[in-house]
């Protein structure tokens, strides 16, 4: 099963993931966390370029660049351990290149991004996809101290356009389950584990339901 994490920077992704890990690590589910770029030798080289590289980089760049990261991954370690029925946890996924190259950069035409995401994930969909919705503005006050990577310090209307991508996904998007950032970190983790319990449980009846009758 994949989960992903998706919000700006400042939502909480890193604490609810953390979170999450120790909640697995106690009724000794198999997972694996990962984030996006990175995961991979190549992909964390790319992920180097990509929020530490000072020089100006073109938008469609990015978007190739963010895309390439991603397809490395998802060939490399995600498939593998989904055909290991591992659970795996993704930082970020496809959803972040929709909101953030598609809404934000402006890099392409989101129908051009949509296929784009589609081949660079070779057509693996995540399960849950959890939105920590937050405000740029509550965003930025929550970040105001902390060293920002290239991408943190894209603006503020960048941001805004970022979150009106997310929205607009979590409006069409069954997968998407969007939870208000600003609650206390316990209530959401609260919230993600009941929603991922829920989910476990169907599983469990469908695949029970799938079995051959006994003669």
């Amino acid at each position: 099963m994949l989960i992903t994490f998706e919000g700006i920077d400042g939502c909480g992704k890193s604490t609810q993931i953390d979170l999450l890990k120790k909640y697995l690590d106690t009724v000794k589910a198999g997972y694996s966390v990962l984030r996006e770029p990175g995961g991979t030798e190549i992909s964390e080289k790319i992920r180097s370029l990509l929020l530490h590289d000072s020089g100006d980089m073109d938008p469609v760049t990015e978007l190739l660049l963010f895309s390439a990261a991603r397809s490395q991954l998802i060939r490399e370690k995600v498939i593998p351990l989904l055909n290991e029925n591992k659970i795996v946890i993704l930082d970020r996924f496809f959803d972040s290149t929709t909101a953030y190259q598609g809404y934000g950069r402006k890099s392409a035409d989101l129908e051009s991004i949509f296929t784009l995401n589609r081949m660079a994930s070779h057509q693996v969909t995540p399960r849950l996809t959890f939105y920590l919705r937050i405000t740029p503005e509550m965003a930025a006050r929550r970040t105001q101290n902390s060293q920002k990577d290239r991408m943190e310090r894209s603006g503020i209307d960048f941001f805004k356009r970022v979150v009106e991508g997310y929205d607009e996904l979590a409006k069409k998007e069954d997968r998407f389950l969007t939870i208000d950032a600003t609650n206390h970190p316990q209530a959401i983790h609260r919230q993600i584990i009941g929603l991922i319990g829920d989910l476990q449980q169907y599983q469990g009846q469908v695949s029970a339901s799938k079995k051959e009758p006994e003669e």
